[in-house]
């Protein structure tokens, strides 16, 4: 039996709710039957893709695969084929799970294929699998060269989990909804496999929507993930919605992770429902390293502190460890624990690279320490540490205070050259009324009077609409270049 899953061995789960996919739904007794099934097919053929649309067919491969001891990749339904191909050249699986009748493009067509039956009947096989083990290889975004295939072992999948599980006290009473995609570790691992180890239940929207927000928490789902754009979404609804502010306001559990939550929705939220959204931090290599705790202080703008087992330190560029916790000393975060990723497959120059001699993780994320030891992110390494007349700043803060003036509905923020100051800060704002967009100069003064007159934009450039990935994030790279 699968240990990454106990309910699904336990007779007195059998009846509960496991899963739900719009109207669709299996109990814990009906999972188990067809994750059974599917796994009896596949057990002993290596490693597996996974066509991984928002469907009750991903989740059952998903669980199959994992009770099978068969490592899977998750692929995502809208990459082109140029990316799927080098996907699967680099993973090499031998077939890929999808649901019945979905058409799969030229790369993934190519493949022995195996249809998902969600009404299938099998018994779960022995677990035979080592906690070392790879559980699933989830490819990274490539914005630096073509994406990495991270081996997340069976381990870090369990130790995070259950420390997400101290941290939020999360249990088997607990009902979560989300409409994250599934080719990730938000959506899957933690939005699909947390709920199942609980032995509690998942409800799928399929598709974000308020609506179905409201629907769902109002009929006793009791924790809503999402990600910084869906809460975004929820803050502008809530005026015109009460349905919605009283589902919120009744949840026990709000948390938007895989990237910042401007304070100004949290904010927005807040006033709404009297409920406050946490935030937690996390990456593909990583799974969650921090968070914000149930029961500890909700402080928007921050991630909160590491998660039980994992060791988190800031360093400065020469190495040397930033030990100041003043929430002003800028350092690199740098990880160590149980939650982390094997290896970049085929890639053991890429891996080498990414840990430290003495086994941290360096992840690329810029960060300080509050006092009390709460870590608040201010950017990437790569894109979001601007260096500007002598000083480290943190583009994420400039953010925050071009979101909290009425005129502005999106911005961004990042560094482009300058022969005086090495760096000048350039803010890209989506207006609230594009008919009349708050000067530059405004908002240069803004952002001063808020934090400090070296951290004002000197630029300000206005667009329709930031560009955004799948998972609501900037792609600042795209606004470079535009």
């Amino acid at each position: 039996m699968s240990s990454l899953f106990p309910a699904l061995s336990d007779p007195s789960a059998g009846r509960r709710p496991a899963l739900r996919f719009g109207e669709r739904g299996l109990t814990y007794a009906q999972l188990a039957s067809a994750a059974g099934a599917l796994a009896g097919r596949i057990r002993g053929v290596g490693r597996v893709a996974v066509w991984a649309t928002p469907s009750l067919e991903t989740a059952v491969a998903a669980v199959a695969a994992l009770s099978a001891g068969v490592p899977f990749v998750p692929l995502n339904p809208k990459s082109g084929e140029r990316e799927l191909g080098h996907i699967l050249a680099d993973s090499a699986p031998s077939l890929v799970l999808a649901g019945p009748g979905v058409e799969l493009p030229g790369p993934v067509g190519g493949l022995e294929r195996v249809d998902v039956d969600v009404h299938g009947s099998g018994a779960l096989p022995e677990d035979g699998a080592g906690d070392e083990d790879p559980a699933l290889v989830v490819y990274t975004s490539g914005t630096t060269g073509p994406p990495k295939g991270a081996v997340i072992p069976r381990r870090a999948v369990a130790t995070t989990l259950d420390a997400l599980a101290d941290a939020w006290q999360w249990t088997g009473d607990d009902v979560l909804v989300h409409g994250l995609p599934l080719f990730h570790v938000h959506g899957l691992v933690l939005g699909v496999l947390g709920p199942l180890r609980r032995g509690g239940s998942v409800r799928h929207l399929g598709r974000f929507s308020t609506d179905g927000v409201a629907r769902e928490l109002g009929e006793g789902a009791t924790m809503l993930f999402g990600v910084p754009t869906m809460y975004h979404r929820i803050a502008e609804a809530l005026p015109a919605e009460p349905e919605l502010a009283k589902a919120l306001a009744g949840a026990r559990l709000l948390v938007s992770g895989s990237a910042a939550l401007p304070v100004h929705d949290h904010e927005r939220i807040a006033a709404a429902t009297g409920r406050r959204v946490i935030e937690r931090y996390g990456m593909t290599e990583t799974l969650m390293n921090t968070s914000v705790r149930v029961d500890g202080e909700a402080r928007a703008g921050t991630v909160g502190v590491p998660l039980p087992g994992v060791e988190l330190r800031l360093v400065e560029e020469d190495g040397s460890v930033v030990a100041a916790r003043d929430g002003e000393s800028v350092g690199e975060i740098q990880v160590r624990g149980p939650n982390l990723f094997t290896e970049y497959l085929n890639r053991p120059d890429a891996t080498a690279a990414a840990f430290t001699p003495d086994g941290w993780f360096r992840t690329g994320d810029m960060a300080v320490r509050e006092p009390d030891g709460y870590v608040r992110i201010v950017g990437r390494k790569a894109t979001d540490l601007i260096k500007s007349g002598g000083y480290k700043i943190g583009a994420g803060e400039i953010e925050n205070a071009l979101l909290e003036h009425p005129g502005v509905r999106e911005a961004a923020v990042a560094g482009e050259p300058d022969d005086d100051l090495g760096e000048r800060i350039v803010a890209w704002v989506v207006p609230a009324d594009p008919a009349a967009p708050p000067g530059a100069d405004e908002l240069a003064g803004h952002v001063a009077r808020r934090l400090a007159p070296h951290k004002r934009p000197r630029v300000v450039r206005y667009l329709d609409a930031l560009p955004r990935n799948d998972m609501g994030k900037i792609m600042k790279r795209a606004l470079r270049d535009a």
